[in-house]
Order: C-alpha cells, then sequence, then structure tokens
C-alpha cells in the first residue's frame, strides 16, 4: 500500500443512488469513502429530476389558469416572478446538496472526498482534481455509480456557438424569447412545455418520425400532434450545422441574421420517412439553442482498464444479473449501467446491491415492469413493452384503447387522452401506455399488478376503482374488448393513429441523437457476462443492513 493511502472497507464512486448502498454498509459498522465531483446527491438531486419536476409543477398551475375560461372561470395572470421561481428551486436544490455534504463529513463511518477519481490499481482510486486532488483509497469493495451527462452529437458548428443542456436550462432566470431544441425525447419534451407555458416560441428539431421515440408509437404519435398545436416542429429531420448570426453574416450567408441569433440547418433523415428525397431541407432560428440529444456514461473518467472493468462500445459499464463488473469485488449501478437511464431504477438497482454485498446468497436483478413518465402537457406513461416491439417479434397479442372522455371524471376535466393496453392471449399484461392528465400517477396500479400481483388483466379488473375518479379510465381499458393483432392479425387498434405524411413507420430503438438503453419491455436482462467468471473469494457479510440512510441531515 503506497505511504498516504486510507483504507476502508467500501469506497463508492458518485452520491446518488450509490450512496444508499454506502449509508447500508456504514450501518454495519463498516468503513466507508464516498468520491464524489459534483454537489452531493447525484444527478438528480441536483440537475435532474427534482429541480426540473419543481419547475414543471408551475407550468402546470399555470396552464390550469389558463384554461380556467373553458370552466366558466374567468382568470388573468398579472405577472411571473420566473426568476424568483427559478432561484427559490435552485436555492432548494443546493441547500440539500451542501446538507448531505454536512452529514458525511460528520459521520463517523463515512470518509468524503471530493475530486474526480479515478483507478491506480485494481483496489485504488486517487483524486486527480477537485479540493481533496492528491488523495488515495484503497477498499475491499468498489461501488461505480458515477452517473452520466449530456452527450453532444457532432454537428458542424456547434463548439462555435452557445448551447445549453439540460443542466444550463434549469438555471434560466429568464425564458427564451425562441428556444431551438436539438432532440424530441423526454429531456427536450419536457423543457419545451416549461419554457413554451411561459411565453418562449419554441422549435423542435428530432430526427425520428415522431416525439418521444421510444414510446408506444400511437402514443408517441398523439404527443407529437398535441406538441404541434403549440411549437414548430420538425421530425424526421437531422441537425446537421449550427451557426450564430455574426458567423452567417460575416460568411455572406445571411445578411438578415441577427447578430447573437442561433440558425440550425437541418436534412431529411433517411431512415424516417419512405422516401426523402423530395423533402426540402430546413433552417430554423432561434435565439437561444437547447441540446437535448440524450446522455453518456461517466466511464471514461474512470480510468476503468486499470482494473479490467470492461464497457460496451457506447461506454455503458459490463455487468452481471448481480450486477457486478467484469473486475473482482467491482460493482455499478445506474446510469452507468445504462439498463434504464430513471433514478427510480438506479435505486432500484441499489437495493440489489445492498443485499449481494452484504449477504452471501447473491440475488438477481430484476427489471420486470419498470415504469417511466414524461412530466409534459400532455403528460405520458408506461410500462412494459410496446406495440412495435411486438410486431417487430411477430408476437401475437391483444390490444384495447380506451379515452378518458369516456369516464366520468375525464369528461368534467374535459381531458384529452387514452389509456392502451397490450396482452398476451392468455390475459397475462404485456404493456400499458397512457397519455393524458395524471398519466404518471395512473400508471402505478399496472406497475404493482404486474410486479407484484398475477400479472394479468385480472388484477385491474378484480380491483373496485372509486366511482367517479380518474383511475376508472385503467379500469375500463382493461375491461374492455380486446383485438387480436400479431403474426398475420390486424395491427389496428381502436383509435386511427396514421402517419399520414409519409413517415416511415419505424420499430428502431434509435431517437433524435438519444442514445437509449432501456429495453423497455418488462423482461429481465443483464448485459450477457453470465455467472462463470471468478469474482474472488466469497465474503460473510451476515443478515442484510438498514438501509434507511445515514446520519447524513439530507432533508
Amino acid at each position: 500500500m503506497a505511504s498516504g493511502t486510507e483504507a476502508v472497507d467500501f469506497l463508492v464512486v458518485g452520491s446518488g443512488s450509490g450512496l444508499d448502498v454506502a449509508n447500508a454498509v456504514a450501518n454495519r459498522d463498516q468503513s466507508v469513502a464516498v468520491v464524489e465531483k459534483d454537489p452531493l446527491g447525484g444527478t438528480c438531486l441536483n440537475r435532474g429530476c427534482i429541480p426540473s419536476k419543481r419547475l414543471l409543477y408551475h407550468a402546470t398551475v399555470r396552464q390550469t389558469i389558463d384554461r380556467a375560461e373553458a370552466f366558466g372561470i374567468h382568470a388573468d395572470v398579472t405577472g411571473v416572478d420566473f426568476a424568483e421561481i427559478v432561484r427559490d428551486v435552485n436555492d432548494d436544490v443546493s441547500g440539500s446538496a451542501e446538507s448531505i455534504r454536512r452529514g458525511l463529513r460528520s459521520s463517523n463511518h463515512h470518509t468524503l472526498f471530493e475530486g474526480m477519481g479515478q483507478f491506480v490499481d485494481d483496489h485504488t482510486i486517487e483524486i486527480v482534481d477537485g479540493k481533496d486532488a492528491g488523495e488515495r483509497i484503497r477498499a475491499e469493495t468498489i461501488l461505480l455509480a458515477a452517473g452520466s451527462r449530456p452527450s453532444i452529437p457532432d454537428i458542424e458548428g456547434i463548439e462555435d456557438v452557445p448551447y445549453l443542456t439540460s443542466r444550463e436550462a434549469l438555471q434560466l432566470e429568464a425564458p427564451p424569447g425562441h428556444l431551438v431544441i436539438i432532440g424530441g425525447g423526454y429531456v427536450g419534451a419536457e423543457l419545451a412545455h416549461f419554457f413554451g407555458t411561459f411565453g418562449s416560441d419554441v422549435t423542435i428539431v428530432g430526427r425520428r418520425p415522431r416525439l418521444l421515440p421510444h414510446a408506444d408509437e400511437p402514443v408517441g404519435i398523439s404527443f407529437t400532434e398535441r406538441f404541434r398545436d403549440r411549437f414548430d416542429v420538425h421530425v424526421g429531420y437531422e441537425a446537421v450545422s449550427v451557426s450564430s448570426g455574426d458567423e452567417r453574416s460575416s460568411s455572406g450567408d445571411d445578411s438578415s441574421a441577427d447578430a447573437g441569433a442561433i440558425t440550425v440547418d437541418a436534412r431529411p433523415y433517411s431512415p424516417a420517412w419512405n422516401d426523402a428525397s423530395e423533402l426540402d431541407d430546413v433552417t430554423v432560428t432561434g435565439d437561444t439553442l437547447l441540446v437535448a440529444a440524450g446522455r453518456r456514461p461517466n466511464s471514461d473518467t474512470l480510468a476503468l482498464d486499470v482494473p479490467g472493468v470492461e464497457t460496451d462500445e457506447q461506454g455503458f459499464v459490463e455487468t452481471d444479473e448481480y450486477l457486478r463488473t467484469t473486475a473482482d469485488d467491482v460493482w455499478a449501478l445506474g446510469d452507468i449501467v445504462g439498463e434504464y437511464l430513471l433514478k427510480h431504477n438506479a435505486n432500484h438497482e441499489a437495493r440489489t446491491v445492498v443485499r449481494n454485498v452484504l449477504r452471501d446468497e447473491l440475488d438477481p436483478i430484476d427489471y420486470t415492469a419498470m415504469p417511466y413518465a414524461v412530466f409534459a402537457s400532455p403528460e405520458v406513461a408506461g410500462v412494459g413493452t410496446t406495440e412495435q416491439a411486438l410486431i417487430a417479434a411477430d408476437r401475437e397479442y391483444a390490444t384495447t384503447t380506451y379515452d378518458y372522455a369516456d369516464t366520468a371524471r375525464g369528461t368534467a376535466m374535459n381531458a384529452e387522452g387514452f389509456v392502451r393496453v397490450l396482452i398476451d392471449p392468455d390475459g397475462t399484461i404485456l404493456g400499458c401506455h397512457i397519455v393524458g392528465p395524471d398519466a404518471a400517477s395512473l400508471i402505478q396500479e399496472v406497475v404493482v399488478a404486474m410486479k407484484a400481483g398475477s400479472g394479468t388483466v385480472h388484477d385491474i379488473r378484480e380491483s373496485v376503482h372509486i366511482h367517479p375518479a380518474l383511475p376508472e379510465v385503467v379500469d375500463r381499458a382493461f375491461s374492455s374488448q380486446f383485438v387480436l393483432a400479431g403474426h398475420d392479425h390486424d395491427h389496428s387498434h381502436d383509435h386511427n393513429h396514421s402517419h399520414g405524411d409519409g413517415h416511415e413507420q419505424d420499430h428502431s430503438h434509435g431517437d433524435d441523437h438519444e442514445q437509449d438503453h432501456s429495453h423497455g419491455d418488462g423482461h429481465d436482462h443483464h448485459h450477457g457476462h453470465g455467472t462463470d467468471h471468478d469474482h474472488g473469494h466469497d465474503h460473510d457479510h451476515g443478515q442484510r443492513g438498514d438501509e434507511r440512510g445515514p446520519e447524513a441531515d439530507s432533508g
């Protein structure tokens, strides 16, 4: 061991969901090191789901007021303290991160190392920059939970113009005049909704045939149509170059370009169309550019070649079904693994790692019924497989769709949207997809049925639903007549969501620049290492530890 190297029982790189594992280990009176280069709490707390969903709720309130006229209520918005809203949210987030930091610093079992960590041998991490640069920590067991960061696509001129990622967008204290978004996934959709609600003109450029391309196809089509009513949407177009007004004026490309304006040139993306040969290119201009083109893992910052931790071609850490990496006593979870880039998935993986680190008997990770939600307007949520995946697999299935408007509560709310259900002919639930108010809440009973119930339509049908409450739309969807599809059966369903615009019905797993790593089919998956490589000696970890968290006052 090198001089000055601190020895601990357990080390985690990252302080998001990985901190849950560290806390469980610390509660067993083991020594724990936490390595973090950013504010404590991880992406979700500091620059992801917590600040974004808090800000988005302000948009929900504003939209409620804007819709009041439809209910005979005359209301006007006399002002919005936009800067104060953003500052309040970010100040609260910063306070929570600092609270976690104070808790770790005062803990008898945790040692916090602030800075970027890299492997220098199989079980030693060195802090290579930041407050604790030069410190080394050696641990018997290491957990990689270092997360991900926004991915910037290779677009001509992108490095020569100012642009935002989701991180900076959540800190803007004034809505842009005209926001141009590259990317049509959930991040771009949510931020388009937020800024659009507070007055920004919004243009979206996405290369897939529809927004939210990984959603069930009819849901994605409906969402795209609704967004077209609000924004300038160019789906099926790939951004190929970006320039500023100053650059275009000096080069003579556009003498009318305003100084500071950002222009995006896009061309038809051939895989998204039946025939793109007759389509024109598109040029859009705004004053602010947001790049929302997916995320990439932070594995390239860790020197993983030193311990022999393997990654896939996109940089995601390879694990087996127990979340062990290819290096002895090195585990991984969360975005850096890339199974589902969702906070609740990372929390789920953390619970599995806790069990496996603290017990002799290993439990495989179970990804059954992993839900997702998009907090835009309309709201979207889903769980399980999609219809396009079933068609691609040539699998027989049955489907039905039920409208919000056909329920008492939906009528009272003037609600638009629907619930789609996909089942096996034997009644097993394969997927459920919702677009409409409270979709993220409505999907949860389907998740419970698929994960903890029998996994069949009977779990929903036999449950008593309050009348006249909104969950009746889920009850009625599952109680409706299903239409058999798949194989040689008709693939149509109750709603005619035809493309009608020459778009290819895309069944691929890509989207507009986003690298999606979720399987989305409700079945167990792992990265294929199996269990045949040697992970070293078994350790007697005893029973499962207390997972309630540390003495950190995380708030």
